[in-house]
């Protein structure tokens, strides 16, 4: 079954992908959380495709998409679905946006798909298999030291915990290498996946948004959690190769 799950998502994100290249000259906005939290007409577009190529090809499973679709799934699989990761960079012109696609079962996150056509990055992985980059096995790096570790955050839409996520950085910023923000979850998870950085780490994300990324970073050797070791939430996401995480999680 993995491998038709991934057959089927590698397809269906190759094809939003496709869609979103084709960026429009202007943009239609929903506000969602707040009037820095939004959806345009491409984020509703793209998640609109993925949806339909999956029941077509799969009626009975399950689905939870970002822009709001949902379905109870029959078939013990669900797919999580986050159809334009970084909307404000897609929005702005920046690179990295991305489709980020999961299935999963009881178990949790079977298979994960990422596709940056921005920068002609595809990353993949299936629940005890390798993680792949355009094709190729990757590991993240490990061991790292936390003086010696470049990062990756991103901040939330709640401005208030904007201010906390503040001060966290300003602890960090005197023990490690050098922080980045890139603007989408699932690629910067990516990025841990292939050794691009160290570690990531980000509060108030959502389940698509680190679903395919997640087993990515995984399968490729790293650990993700949440606040002291356990899952990771909607409160907190650290993701880095296991001595660095060790070292990590601590400060967040």
């Amino acid at each position: 079954m993995s491998t038709e799950l991934l057959k089927l998502a590698h397809t269906v994100a190759k094809m939003a992908g496709s869609h979103l290249m084709n960026r429009p000259s202007s943009f239609t906005f929903t506000e969602k959380s707040s009037a820095v939290d939004f959806a345009t007409q491409m984020d509703q577009q793209a998640e609109e495709l993925i949806v339909k190529q999956i029941l077509t090809a799969r009626p009975d499973d399950g689905i939870i998409g970002e822009e709001g679709a949902a379905k109870i799934s029959k078939s013990g699989i669900t797919w999580v679905i986050d159809p334009l990761d970084g909307t404000v960079n897609y929005l702005y012109g920046l690179p990295g946006w991305n489709v980020s696609i999961a299935a999963k079962d009881s178990e949790g996150v079977l298979v994960g798909v990422v596709y940056a056509p921005s920068i002609n990055g595809f990353w993949s992985a299936v629940r005890g298999g390798d993680a792949t980059y355009n094709g190729e096995k990757i590991k993240c790096n490990d061991p790292v030291t936390l003086d010696k570790a470049l990062l990756s955050t991103g901040f939330a839409y709640d401005l208030d915990l904007r201010s906390t996520q503040g001060n966290v950085i300003s602890n960090l910023l005197p023990r490690i290498r050098d922080l980045r923000r890139n603007g989408a979850a699932a690629v910067d998870l990516c990025y841990v996946a292939m050794g691009s950085l160290d570690g990531y780490f980000e509060a108030s994300l959502s389940e698509w948004d680190h679903a395919a990324g997640g087993l990515i970073a995984t399968q490729a050797g790293a650990v993700i959690s949440g606040r002291a070791g356990g899952p990771a939430n909607k409160d907190l996401v650290v993701c880095a190769g296991p001595a660095l995480h060790a070292q990590l999680l601590p400060l967040i």
